[in-house]
């Protein structure tokens, strides 16, 4: 005898299955006198969306991201070279982009856990800035006139991409995974910027060309800084990311929302 096929029929009778299926496992699991049996009930949902058939990420929101990916890579390319997308805010586009195509959670986690609280310092500092305050001054550059409107409009995606973020976890739920994924990525990118690119303060022919890529010479780009060694900083800056940002990000997020089933 085969194997049944509940892919087939119509999506309520794929839901009901389902549902079902939900409440037999959490009657088999108060028997036996397990925990919640939240990793099969999350599993159990997954599978729902896909028996179901609807996208979890809407189309639309796909096309307009892409669109904006599409512009925004070769403008950024032309003004600030190839190295600018090694930058952490940067590596979250483009890891968002493959993420909500593939509806990866993996994908919008990781992004989700290195830059939701970075940027959203960055919108409390831009709306600072927008209303003659100073904050921590990481957005001067929206306002420096000599940049050209359309150049700064872009940059602006600094200020939606966390709330972004916030929706796709929301939608695909969090994985776990993406604590140990984005440390991992965000580590290799602070050692690139320290032995391979720029230093902060160092004469370029291009102006533009990044230097000091994820701040890891210090926090001001015209010269680095002075009161510890240039590799114990690094150290430090490494580690202060992972206490001070990545973990408490991903406590919250695993506070808020439903974890994934690891795919």
């Amino acid at each position: 005898m085969g194997k049944p096929d509940f892919t087939k029929g119509d999506a309520s009778s794929r839901i009901n299955f389902i549902a079902l299926l939900n409440e037999r496992t959490r009657f088999i699991n108060a028997v036996n006198g397990s925990c919640s049996g939240e990793g099969r009930i999350v599993m159990n949902n997954e599978l729902l969306t896909r028996l179901d058939g609807s996208p979890r990420i809407p189309l639309w929101l796909k096309v307009a991201y892409t669109a904006f990916m599409a512009v925004l890579i070769p403008v950024y390319w032309a003004n600030y070279g190839p190295t600018n997308f090694l930058y952490f805010c940067d590596i979250a586009l483009l890891l968002t982009l493959v993420g909500i195509w593939k509806e990866s959670p993996l994908l919008v986690s990781m992004p989700a856990v290195g830059i939701v609280l970075p940027q959203a310092l960055w919108c409390a500092d831009f709306a600072a800035t927008a209303f003659g305050g100073h904050l921590a001054g990481m957005t001067g550059y929206m306002f420096d006139e000599h940049k050209s409107l359309f150049l700064r409009g872009l940059s602006f995606f600094h200020g939606w991409l966390p709330f972004l973020l916030i929706f796709l976890v929301a939608r695909l739920g969090y994985d776990r995974r993406a604590l140990k994924g984005w440390t991992v990525l965000a580590f290799a990118l602070c050692l690139i910027a320290f032995f391979l690119l720029p230093p902060a303060g160092a004469e370029l022919s291009d102006p533009n060309l990044p230097r000091n890529v994820n701040y890891v010479f210090g926090f001001d780009d015209a010269k680095p800084q002075s009161w510890m060694p240039a590799n114990v900083y690094l150290v430090a800056w490494m580690a202060l990311l992972f206490s001070v940002v990545y973990v408490p990000t991903h406590l919250l997020l695993t506070k808020l929302f439903t974890p994934t089933a690891h795919e």
